[in-house]
């Protein structure tokens, strides 16, 4: 298998089970406060049941790793169809739409698959950790695992928002209010630079190779546009206004009738959340907002979106450290003032100069969506600790909604 080079000191066997296990154990910790009824919930077709992202994962291990083993059976026949998500080279894959349909197999058998391949995974780490490509392969389905930790929240929390009840995935959670804080600029020089991953960490392979990008000179605010000042936006008929929109965006505001942020309630001044329904605080970041959206408001202001190269070079000056979760989005620290919500970029997702994606069936992970969709930067409150860092690529298509999506805002010097 022809491996990047996308790690420097590959952990030993142990530390690797150690790792293997922390995050095997937090995708559960994550499901333990919904129902199997919650589990099965299908909201929209860009989302999956929570008991679908459990058994995904699984099957990335197993098919991934465990396959590979001399006398290897599939843990159960036709589980391969059903959780599959989109490797047309290793076979066709039960339709997303319509995963909501599944039954079965029941929450309590995906369990009883996630235990079982965890038991084999242990045994095969025990024996080739060191290895490698095994190390290599077990750290992308860690990776892998902690994305799918974020939509378990992010596509949850989609579904019980349709729910007249308000239901709150969690009701023993409080917020601390946000503090206010000005919306400062930073000065950026510009001139040649370089972005993409540095070597010293795992790193997805759309984020290589590293290579120099020449920049103008810029400015960055320093925090992502608040509640508050979005509130405005909306209040100035943000929503019936055509001038501020792209063509595509404002066709979706016209049909699917779009009035504010998809979770904000119609007095604008409480949203739904993953606590259930919440006052809507002024100075938190503004989140769940499409890329029409984000681009609209910062025509608005007068200003515009940063680059993905822009936003990264200053990032690495502002923020080296990451690691922010939760379950909702609070004020940024001036030592941390990225990492609450994604932050849209105008950058199209596309391949970095030089980009050759993984050897096989993995080459599927990223290089194939590279058209039509937009690159967000940094993390949001649901990304998992240590799953953070500057050079990392999010990418979605300009309406999607559900993510803790928000904007900051750039200008020309």
């Amino acid at each position: 298998m022809n491996l990047p080079d996308l790690t420097n000191d590959r952990p030993a066997a142990a530390s690797l089970l150690q790792r293997y296990r922390a995050v095997r154990a937090a995708t559960l910790e994550l499901a333990a406060p919904l129902s199997h009824e919650d589990m099965m919930v299908q909201s929209m077709p860009d989302t999956s049941p929570t008991r679908w992202h459990l058994a995904h994962t699984t099957w990335f291990f197993e098919h991934f790793l465990l396959s590979r083993e001399a006398g290897h059976r599939p843990y159960r026949e036709g589980w391969d169809y059903l959780f599959n998500s989109y490797y047309y080279t290793v076979g066709d894959m039960f339709q997303r739409p319509q995963r909501g349909l599944l039954s079965r197999p029941g929450v309590h058998e995906i369990l009883a698959w996630r235990a079982h391949v965890d038991e084999r995974m242990a045994s095969l780490i025990g024996d080739a950790g060191d290895a490698e490509e095994t190390a290599f392969l077990v750290e992308l389905g860690l990776n892998h695992e902690q994305q799918h930790q974020e939509l378990i929240l992010t596509d949850i929390k989609h579904a019980l928002s349709l729910n007249p009840l308000k239901p709150a995935y969690r009701d023993d959670v409080k917020l601390p209010p946000a503090a206010t804080t000005e919306l400062e600029f930073e000065e950026f020089p510009g001139g040649i630079t370089e972005i993409g991953a540095r070597g010293d960490g795992f790193c997805f392979d759309n984020e290589t190779p590293r290579h120099r990008v020449l920049l103008n000179k810029y400015r960055l605010a320093r925090r992502p546009v608040s509640n508050a000042e979005f509130r405005e936006f909306v209040a100035d008929g943000g929503y019936r206004r055509p001038e501020w929109w792209l063509s595509d965006g404002w066709t979706r505001v016209v049909q699917e009738q779009w009035a504010r942020p998809v979770y904000w309630y119609e007095g604008l001044d409480s949203e739904f959340s993953l606590l259930g329904e919440i006052e809507l605080d002024p100075n938190r970041p503004a989140c769940h907002l499409s890329y029409y959206e984000a681009d609209a408001y910062a025509r608005w202001a007068g200003l515009r979106l940063p680059t993905e190269a822009e936003w990264e070079s200053a990032v690495t000056h502002l923020q080296p450290e990451w690691d922010t979760p939760g379950l909702h989005p609070v004020d940024q620290t001036a030592d941390r003032p990225f990492g609450q919500t994604w932050e849209w970029t105008q950058s199209a997702y596309a391949a970095y100069p030089g980009f050759k994606p993984l050897a096989g069936s993995l080459g599927e992970y990223n290089g194939k969506f590279m058209c039509g969709q937009l690159v967000l930067r940094g993390a949001s409150c649901a990304t998992p600790a240590g799953h953070s860092r500057s050079s990392y690529r999010n990418f979605f298509y300009p309406n999607a909604r559900w993510q803790f999506s928000g904007l900051r805002l750039a200008a020309d010097i």
